[in-house]
């Protein structure tokens, strides 16, 4: 497999040649999803019961340029997406909630770790912030399961064999995708997070823009 800096370029060069949206992911003619992979990701077609997100925010297989790495993720702010490279040229695309203006994450980093239903602690960040909302889970943090805001599972994304604090995770406010609103994380449906967090290697190359 490539070496990962072989493939991510830095700055405008690699916006500009890679990550305009039809240059990066261009829906195939008739995307046809596997049933496990229907039942787990939904469709434009069958959404989730509750979920109000607009249609091009589901999950959908891809087009991409072959030198993104197979087993990479790469994630467009501005769009609210994040792709999955399945192999090379094809990807699947979902849709996501990033952090707000001047929180969102930017940069490369790889996945240090992997947690199904994940515990939660905000940081000190976050409890200077809004003392009101988080100050309560400060010590001893909050357990995971249903009602946890990182929801069903949460990927860890590190640099240099350091904890970013920012996760790829899942969510208790499912119609939160497509919007700029979390502490610097990336949210996904419970179902799709669980989906790429079955799909996605420790180690795997994620780059944000």
């Amino acid at each position: 497999m490539p070496d990962r800096r072989t493939l991510i370029l830095s700055g405008a060069a690699f916006a500009a040649a890679h990550l305009a949206a039809p240059a990066l992911g261009q829906a195939l003619a008739a995307p046809k999803l596997t049933p496990l992979d229907a039942e787990h990701l939904g469709s434009a077609e069958a959404p989730l019961p509750g979920v109000t997100i607009a249609p091009d925010l589901w999950p959908v297989m891809v087009r991409v340029k072959p030198d993104f790495a197979p087993g990479s993720i790469i994630v467009l702010s501005s769009k609210y997406f994040l792709y999955y490279v399945t192999k090379k040229g094809h990807a699947i695309r979902y849709g996501v909630a990033v952090g707000k203006a001047e929180l969102q994450f930017r940069g490369a980093a790889d996945v240090g770790a992997k947690t199904e239903w994940p515990s939660w602690k905000p940081t000190p960040e976050m409890v200077e912030r809004n003392p009101r909302a988080y100050a309560k889970y400060a010590e001893k943090g909050m357990p995971g399961g249903p009602g946890n805001p990182l929801g069903a599972r949460a990927i860890y994304l590190y640099q240099n064999g350091h904890d970013t604090a920012v996760r790829i995770h899942g969510t208790v406010e499912p119609n939160s995708i497509g919007k700029s609103v979390s502490n610097g994380c990336i949210r996904m449906l419970n179902e799709h997070v669980t989906d790429l967090y079955a799909r996605v290697e420790l180690g795997a190359p994620v780059t944000v823009f």
